[in-house]
């Protein structure tokens, strides 16, 4: 297994300056293949436009990279869909998307909904909260997906520093210190239940793009699980070697409190236990505790345990192909 992962990562993992942009553009152009960029997005007013301006103008004005950007916006209480819409990105409300079906909270319940609102042969997600975001991020994994007909999905892998406020977090190196759950749930999951599927440096990052043909096969966690359980599944439908990783330098984003962290943890946690052992499991709970005064109250959150189906077993996306 490991002569298996150190080959992957020898013949799979590349650098964005492994393919120039004139190459990237020439293969578009020589396989016809539109390209969609979706931000999901939830109270990202300080950060979407800016990510947006960024795509648009050197991804779709200076070169003909991208065909649409859209931001599915997941219920916004500021401006985040003003913002992103005066930087030129389509704006939908992930409760407007397949309303038959009524939305529940989660980033991957709006990715999935995504599929429904973009056309493009290949699908690039890119997560609204991040900070001085280069269009690289974009075009380092969508380059593999155009170049290489036999890669199917591919993510980002950066550095994470871990900040607070404008600098590095105390008593820590300026890189490679964010990505808390990645370290403490999704990596030592990975190896020890799906072992080939260990050399991912990000795998719950959530910059990654992925022909529209898998993702519409596959299931969408709603919630926080939605990055494992796709690299998962996507494991087992088109095989590792159809799986890649792209370097695109260094990525800056809002830190979410130790807390929310646990919650995260906890949904990625039943994504993979539903992937180990279906249809034998209990409806699990994370119970935290807060300090109130000179007690610790607890507070118990409920853990996504819902998932969608492949989108090619929705009605309206069927319908939709053959219009």
């Amino acid at each position: 297994m490991l002569e298996e992962v150190e080959r992957w990562l020898a013949d799979r993992s590349w650098s964005v300056a492994d393919r120039p942009l004139h190459g990237i553009l020439a293969a578009k152009r020589a396989t016809g293949q539109t390209v969609s960029v979706v931000l999901p997005a939830l109270n990202e007013e300080a950060t979407v436009g800016e990510i947006v301006s960024a795509v648009r103008r050197d991804l779709v004005l200076r070169v003909p990279l991208v065909d649409e950007v859209v931001v599915v916006d997941s219920g916004s209480t500021d401006r985040t869909a003003e913002e992103a819409a005066a930087a030129g990105a389509r704006v939908v409300h992930r409760d407007a998307i397949l309303p038959r079906i009524p939305a529940v909270p989660g980033k991957g319940e709006v990715l999935w909904r995504s599929l429904l609102v973009t056309r493009g042969d290949i699908v690039c997600f890119v997560d609204a909260d991040l900070r001085e975001f280069s269009s690289d991020f974009v075009s380092g994994i969508v380059g593999p997906l155009l170049t290489e007909p036999d890669v199917h999905l591919v993510k980002a892998m950066y550095d994470r520093p871990l900040t607070v406020s404008d600098g590095p977090a105390p008593g820590s190196p300026a890189a490679g210190q964010g990505g808390r759950v990645t370290e403490l749930m999704a990596r030592p999951l990975l190896n020890m239940h799906w072992p080939r599927l260990a050399g991912f440096v990000q795998p719950l990052g959530g910059e990654y793009a992925a022909r529209r043909s898998l993702l519409e096969q596959l299931p969408f966690p709603v919630g926080y699980g939605v990055e494992l359980g796709m690299l998962v599944d996507a494991l087992h439908l088109v095989g590792l070697d159809a799986l890649a990783q792209v370097d695109v330098g260094v990525r800056k984003h809002r830190h979410q409190d130790g807390q929310a962290l646990g919650r995260m943890a906890a949904a990625i946690y039943r994504t993979a236990q539903l992937r180990l052992a279906r249809g034998h499991l209990i409806r699990p709970a994370l119970t935290q505790f807060e300090r109130t005064g000179d007690a610790f109250a607890p507070r118990t959150y409920s853990v996504d345990t819902e998932e969608r189906p492949p989108m090619t077993e929705i009605a309206e996306y069927r319908a939709r192909r053959v219009a």
